[in-house]
């Protein structure tokens, strides 16, 4: 059986909506793939400002926007099935949404575009709320890709995502993933007090001065301190460290060399106390947007060989699309009726087979 589906994903980082076409089939007992079509549709002024704004509205305002953005995704799926003359070839749609409210702790989690919306502009069946039954089964609701990297991506002894925030998976007896420290949100942040949008490869980061106190307040905040399983939400950068940094760092090139090492230091201790110890190397993934700054990659390496840890980069299209690609795939888990979510990654009280499920054709 082959399953021909889109997965839509849009992060914290809010530069665009990613959207991946896949093929998944079984060979063996194995779960292969082909991703045949990607792209990412950037945000214009308009969106970047709604959904950043999203948690400041009333709740009938929210709501509002819920079904507007879930408008808009089924518009764009449409755009991205005529650009690619997918027609009749999609099975499925599995839509991640946008993140605006994640508290674990009060089992709660909300993300922005409404499933049924998506199903009526599409007419194709969608899978949504992919984090909500974790949450409710009290677990952290994130890290959501490990069941891809298991079943897809299974050759390397852990995975980094480098997105707008940067988590990290170990494959070892049992799953352990969880998120490690914000990335690119605060390094857009603080390349946005250079006048630019982002820091490209890392140029202006390495050009700065590290600032020594800014980075050892930094390595102190509680968050760093607590035992996986764990999550952060996004106003943990935004509200929490991005003020942090700029309090000691006047300069945005100091300021970005500065938080570039905080996250190598992060990664490099949360790999070392959880990496089961062998004898052989160790093969580290690092995908999502961050993997295309060169400087932060090179300070990763440096870091990471003296702990024995190879950090792999793959191609362009699995760097950019690897989250939207394993959305697509729990799609196919949810539709199949299999987990979707592991217990050992989230903490919760058991494995779940989570979203929901909009039949938007006719019958």
């Amino acid at each position: 059986m082959i399953y021909r589906a889109i997965g839509l994903m849009s992060g914290s980082s809010l530069d665009g909506l990613d959207i991946a076409f896949a093929s998944f089939r079984q060979e063996n007992g194995s779960w292969k793939f082909d991703l045949t079509h990607a792209a990412c549709y950037p945000y214009n002024s308009y969106w970047q400002h709604r959904l950043k704004s999203a948690t400041t509205l009333s709740a009938q305002d929210y709501l509002m926007l819920h079904a507007e953005y879930g408008h808009y995704l089924g518009k764009q799926v449409n755009r991205f099935i005529e650009e690619n003359q997918l027609h009749f070839q999609v099975s499925l749609i599995a839509s991640h949404g946008h993140t605006t409210f994640h508290n674990p702790s009060g089992m709660m989690t909300a993300q922005l575009g409404d499933g049924a919306a998506i199903a009526a502009r599409t007419g194709l069946p969608v899978v949504s709320d992919l984090r909500a039954l974790d949450v409710a089964l009290g677990g952290q609701g994130a890290p959501i890709v490990p069941i891809g990297e298991k079943l897809l991506l299974g050759d390397y002894d852990a995975y980094l995502n480098l997105g707008g925030i940067a988590n990290i998976t170990v494959n070892a007896e049992r799953f352990i993933a969880f998120d490690v420290c914000p990335a690119n949100r605060v390094l857009n942040m603080l390349a946005g007090e250079a006048g630019m949008e982002f820091d490209e490869s890392g140029n202006l980061a390495a050009s700065g001065t590290l600032h020594i106190e800014c980075l050892q307040e930094l390595n102190r905040l509680e968050y760093y301190q607590k035992p996986y399983p764990k999550s952060l939400a996004n106003e943990f950068g935004t509200d929490v460290v991005f003020p942090l940094v700029i309090k000691f760092c006047a300069r945005p090139a100091d300021a970005l060399r500065t938080y570039t090492e905080h996250i190598v230091l992060q990664i490099g201790r949360s790999l070392q106390q959880i990496i089961p110890f062998t004898n052989r190397k160790k093969r580290l993934l690092v995908t999502g947007g961050g993997a295309h700054n060169t400087f932060l990659i090179s300070r990763l390496k440096e870091h990471l060989s003296k702990a024995d840890i190879e950090t792999v980069v793959p191609d362009a299209r699995i760097i950019d699309y690897k989250e939207a690609l394993i959305m697509a795939f729990i799609g196919v888990l949810r539709w199949r009726q299999e987990y979707t979510v592991l217990a050992s990654v989230t903490g919760a009280s058991r494995n779940s087979i989570g979203g929901a499920l909009w039949l938007g054709q006719e019958a």
